[in-house]
């Protein structure tokens, strides 16, 4: 039904994960549901939120990747009354993924957050970049702490090395696929010049609440 109604774009959705086949929208979301890798954490920005969140993107720039019917693992767009929900992102371990999100927000939902996780949830008065993050979600025990074991084991385990490679100036295109079973997308490089020492491209799994 679901491929026959996209017309082939879309071939399955979960309704209670961000990270495996989300579901799809317009881009009249009221918030956005983004994954944070450094902490494995997810961070929720609403669409009165002026300022950049704590990924580094405003809200502008991930309604891009969110909307127009794009399926992308790690940006979901969600309503704040979703947030609240006990169902919220299920699939991904619930409240507990919840490590930042506007204050404003969090005010607004904390009646229907768990007690005990809702002062782990940093707001933009608490920390300001993803370093501070990290040592906040250190600092408070928040439950999202304890897989960081398994994630950091995997990116020893997955991560390789390459010569150094310079590319010339140019026009460079690289494709990406997909995730989730949306479309990919294309990285275009104008004039530039990239020297790198290593280039780490890693598929986004979702991270299943440990039983």
């Amino acid at each position: 039904m679901i491929k026959k109604r996209s017309l082939g774009e879309i071939e399955r959705i979960y309704l209670y994960s961000g990270m495996e086949f989300p579901h799809t929208s317009c881009g009249c979301f009221e918030a956005i549901d983004f994954y944070i890798p450094e902490v494995n954490g997810h961070g929720i920005v609403d669409r009165n939120y002026s300022d950049i969140a704590i990924n580094g993107l405003p809200f502008s720039a991930m309604a891009n990747q969110t909307g127009g019917g794009k399926q992308l693992a790690g940006f979901n767009g969600v309503s704040i009354q979703y947030i609240s929900s006990p169902k919220f992102q299920q699939a991904d371990g619930g409240h507990n993924i919840l490590v930042w999100m506007p204050k404003a927000v969090k005010d607004r939902i904390a009646a229907f957050l768990p007690e005990d996780l809702l002062p782990k949830i940093a707001t933009e008065e608490e920390v300001t970049d993803l370093n501070q993050l990290k040592d906040w979600l250190k600092e408070k025990n928040h439950p999202i702490v304890e897989t960081w074991g398994d994630l950091e084991a995997e990116e020893e385990e997955d991560e390789y090395e390459e010569e150094g490679t310079m590319l010339p100036m140019g026009t460079v295109g690289m494709t990406i696929p997909g995730v989730g079973g949306g479309a990919g997308f294309k990285i275009i490089l104008k004039n530039c010049k990239i020297h790198a020492e290593s280039i780490i491209i890693k598929k986004i799994e979702p991270r299943r609440k440990k039983r």
